[in-house]
């Protein structure tokens, strides 16, 4: 089993939309997430599912913080959505999450069991305004709700590294790391040094299972953002 997530960077590097399909295929993960995300991305697989459009939305939604000002409709790309999660695998029922333009979670049928997949972003602008605390606080309580529900991976941009001072707040690394224990998952990414996009899943769907995890785009020519990659070996 591979699933893999990368930010995409609102496809600022469209001219080199060719290699950044050809990095997104190269990895031929199972479950794909990619954030900050665009509908010109179309990577070869059976079924893609996305958040809304954020330029479709209702005048009446805001950016955080020091983007305030600017309605979704004034700061984005008409093909711009925040999260896409693709793969192969048949999709049973999508579940709520607490902002649909922000996380997406999936719930796909997999030869090992249902695997609900939540794809998100936590913090739009950032770990440095009051919002990437609101998205948190939401989010983890998604997470209490969705773990009762089923196995349960985590995949995005969570704005926080846990393994150096390369970019994070104590407060977004302290209570994820809570919320993950609370709910028996692991964060497989967490020794990643200079990595604020990770992947978490349940302690049960890995069981006993070895993974390892490897990583592209590391020179972030493509996109400010590295991609990475999990592997869990006994699942194949």
């Amino acid at each position: 089993m591979r699933i893999a997530t990368w930010n995409v960077e609102r496809l600022k590097h469209k001219k080199d939309l060719t290699d950044i399909l050809k990095a997104i295929e190269s990895v031929q993960a199972d479950i794909l997430v990619l954030t900050e995300t665009d509908d010109r991305i179309k990577p070869k697989y059976r079924y893609g599912l996305h958040t809304p459009k954020l330029q479709a939305a209702d005048t009446s939604h805001y950016l955080p913080g020091r983007c305030r000002k600017y309605t979704f409709a004034e700061y984005y790309g008409v093909t711009e959505n925040r999260v896409s999660i693709y793969t192969n695998f048949p999709c049973v029922r999508q579940h709520e999450t607490y902002d649909i333009y922000t996380a997406l979670c999936v719930e796909l049928k997999t030869p090992w069991g249902n695997l609900l997949v939540y794809g998100t972003i936590m913090g739009v602008i950032g770990n440095r305004d009051d919002s990437f605390k609101q998205d948190i606080l939401c989010q983890t309580r998604d997470f209490n709700r969705l773990s009762k529900l089923g196995m349960l991976c985590i995949c995005g941009d969570f704005n926080c590294s846990f393994a150096d001072n390369y970019y994070f707040t104590h407060f977004g690394r302290d209570t994820l790391l809570e919320s993950f224990a609370h709910n028996d998952i692991s964060l497989l990414t967490e020794n990643r040094t200079e990595c604020i996009d990770h992947i978490a899943l349940s302690e049960k769907f890995i069981h006993e299972n070895t993974f390892q995890i490897s990583e592209w785009n590391l020179d972030k020519s493509l996109s400010d953002h590295k991609g990475i990659l999990v592997e869990i070996l006994g699942v194949v």
